[in-house]
């Protein structure tokens, strides 16, 4: 079950990302993960948020660029070798992870962690996730921390 992540356009220059994280604060939007990839000119904000429509909603009206994408988020043992072997699962299966990152979750065992996997793959990727006990992060387990 895939969740929503919003990916923004950011100029590198300062005060731009403080701009984005306030425009979310002023309308009661919670960050839940974020991950920013940059080039020397711009980056992208990755942003898993309490309410994504009413972001990008907010965000589009103040002129950014944003979209919306569907990605898998994971729960992950949190020892030594958790993620390896989730990874290793998509890897025998031939299934590209394009980026990921992680994030704290309310139990102290797991870890979240994001995987932008190729839409084509997604279903794929998440019945291998049923068949070996892996439990995917759904929008209330996003609502609940």
């Amino acid at each position: 079950m895939a969740i929503k992540q919003l990916s923004i356009f950011v100029e590198n220059k300062s005060g731009a990302l403080a701009d984005i994280t306030g425009i979310l604060a002023e309308n009661s939007v919670d960050l839940r993960a974020l991950s920013i990839a940059e080039t020397q000119d711009f980056g992208i904000l990755r942003l898993i948020v309490n309410d994504t429509e009413k972001a990008a909603k907010v965000l589009r009206d103040k002129n950014c660029v944003v979209n919306i994408t569907e990605i898998c988020a994971v729960a992950v043992p949190d020892t030594p070798g958790g993620l390896a072997s989730v990874l290793r699962i998509l890897a025998d299966a031939n299934i590209v992870v394009e980026y990921t990152y992680a994030f704290i979750s309310n139990s102290k065992k797991d870890a979240y962690v994001v995987l932008r996997i190729n839409e084509h793959d997604l279903a794929t990727a998440e019945k291998l996730f049923r068949e070996k006990g892996i439990r995917e992060i759904n929008e209330s387990d996003i609502q609940s921390l």
